[in-house]
């Protein structure tokens, strides 16, 4: 049996909330500088909750996309959260036709932890659809001009996690394309970038790194050098 999207939200929801937490969920909300209503689920007690629920199959990408559709548009951060890990959970379900409706999700309610969550989503259908065709990055070649600073931290940081499957021309030259902005969330995402991949490759990065110190924010030079 296919599971349904509502049904499955509805089944989120039942788990989630007799495990609400309010003294939890206002040190949450503080964190996140009260932007978000919590109910107080640290990651470990969200995820022990729907594990079984996450695991189930689902036989389409439209059904799958639609259930977290539907949880993305519920009060509380954890449901956004729980989306994440779902498509995460099934994300060879999903293909380039499905970045679209990712990015969709990706501009609601955007803030770091879920456009980073959602980007590890996107890079893991990339990655796949690299090694089958080789064209699938190139959306991310529009996304990292585009004039929503979110969807271009999505762009420098989708093949974090790719070790040495990066494409490093795109690496560098995106963080060539991006290293004078002034947006503190652009800063970091480059050097995080960079510093995964050094996890790799060391040289490359230090090399990149002293040939554009003029350009890169001291921001991102710190981030991408942390544990070289």
């Amino acid at each position: 049996m296919s599971t349904r999207p509502k049904q499955f939200a509805d089944a989120v929801e039942a788990a989630f909330r007799p495990l609400a937490n309010p003294e939890q969920a206002a040190k949450m909300e503080r964190y996140m500088l009260n932007r978000y209503v919590f109910l107080g689920l640290p990651a470990p007690v969200r995820r022990g909750a729907v594990r079984m629920l996450i695991a189930q199959p689902w036989q389409s990408s439209h059904a799958l996309l639609d259930a977290a559709q539907v949880l993305w548009n519920k009060a509380e951060r954890e449901y956004c959260y729980t989306a994440i890990d779902l498509l995460m959970r099934h994300h060879r379900l999903l293909s380039t036709d499905d970045i679209s409706t990712l990015r969709q999700l990706l501009e609601q309610e955007s803030w770091w932890e879920t456009v980073d969550g959602l980007t590890s989503v996107i890079g893991a259908v990339l990655l796949a659809s690299d090694r089958a065709s080789g064209k699938g990055q190139a959306s991310m070649d529009e996304w990292v001009w585009d004039a929503n600073f979110w969807v271009r931290r999505a762009a420098m940081l989708h093949q974090r996690g790719w070790r040495l499957n990066t494409d490093t021309q795109r690496l560098f030259c995106y963080a060539e394309q991006l290293a004078g902005e002034k947006e503190f969330f652009i800063r970091k995402a480059i050097g995080w970038a960079l510093r995964d991949y050094a996890r790799w490759d060391d040289a490359s990065v230090r090399k990149f790194v002293r040939v554009n110190m003029h350009t890169l924010s001291p921001l991102t030079v710190r981030e991408a050098l942390k544990r070289l």
